[in-house]
């Protein structure tokens, strides 16, 4: 579904030096697949994504999705961001219509669409009420309704629950899964948290420090349905140790989430 060979991406900056984000990446996504991405902060997470959403272009290597090259953003491909960026002056229900507006793609089905993605996220009832009515949890299940809403075959999200507390986390965590359980897409999901990153993935990819490469790409077996119930599980804890030793190396990681 998604390939990336042998991308690199150097940006220049002000002084007029070249800082390289990304060197020599190279990924294969399956259909359907729930890929996550980790690493420490600069590793070239969110230029990945960026990529492969077609918001910025390798500076060598080639990105493709079903083998056509990535040169502009896509209408298969639908994007949430760490941050709602919702309209502060339109309803919850024109938020979500946005991108089929933007698209010329409105019809007579686009209301009902929209309303039935508001239902599956629980904010039924919520679609006449402004983004500043709205939690920040409530928001950001506004925003990947916005994603969902054309319907694409890839969803990509760049910390999408960094910016909630705790409690919402886990919670947006789980309905992303109850919903890409119910609506199957290809998933690119950028994350610091160890943990949320174990609990989502078929394949948790670890990034190295600037300039990011591919460390190892991990296989998660634990059983889905999952919860956060599976951190209790010796699978879980091996796969997340491991993941820690690759980000940490031989620093010391305090138990539990210390390091997610």
């Amino acid at each position: 579904m998604i390939s990336l060979n042998r991308v690199t991406r150097v940006f220049n900056s002000r002084d007029g030096d070249q800082v390289t984000a990304l060197q020599d990446v190279s990924l294969e996504i399956g259909r359907n697949e729930f890929i996550t991405l980790v690493g420490p902060s600069g590793c070239g997470k969110s230029t990945l994504l960026r990529i492969v959403a077609g918001l910025i272009l390798p500076t060598a290597g080639r990105a493709s999705i079903g083998g056509a090259e990535i040169t502009e953003p896509r209408s298969e491909t639908g994007i949430v961001f760490q941050a709602p960026t919702l309209l502060p002056w339109a309803s919850v229900l024109d938020n979500v219509l946005f991108p089929l507006r933007m698209m010329h793609r409105i019809d007579s089905t686009s209301t009902d669409k929209a309303m039935a993605l508001l239902k599956l996220v629980g904010l039924a009832g919520f679609e006449g009420k402004s983004p500043r009515e709205l939690s920040g949890g409530m928001q950001q299940r506004v925003a990947i309704c916005r994603a969902l809403v054309h319907d694409p075959d890839i969803l990509l999200m760049d910390e999408p629950f960094g910016a909630l507390d705790a409690l919402t986390r886990e919670e947006m965590t789980m309905e992303l899964l109850r919903i890409w359980s119910e609506r199957p897409k290809t998933v690119l999901f950028v994350t610091h948290s160890i943990t949320e990153a174990v609990v989502l993935a078929d394949r948790v990819v670890v990034m190295s420090p600037r300039p990011g490469r591919i460390q190892e790409i991990i296989e998660i077996g634990l059983p889905r349905p999952r919860s956060f119930e599976s951190e209790a599980t010796p699978e879980f804890h091996e796969a997340s140790q491991h993941i820690r030793q690759l980000i940490f190396g031989t620093r010391h990681v305090g138990p539990g989430r210390a390091a997610a």
